[in-house]
């Protein structure tokens, strides 16, 4: 981990591992979107792909 002068290694860690469990928190929040996005994606590329046309 970089260390910037003028500032205690303990507090950089600590800030890192905060820093972590904030994404960490974020991933668990959005990974019930992901089947949900794929499943958009998938119907977007369906629908602009050529000869689909029996689409409803």
């Amino acid at each position: 981990m970089a260390q910037a002068d003028g500032r205690n290694l303990g507090v950089s860690w600590v800030a890192g591992i905060l820093c972590i469990g904030v994404v960490a928190a974020l991933v668990w929040l959005a990974a019930p979107m992901g089947p949900v996005l794929v499943e958009f994606v998938g119907d977007t590329l369906r629908a602009v792909a050529p000869g689909t046309a029996d689409i409803p």
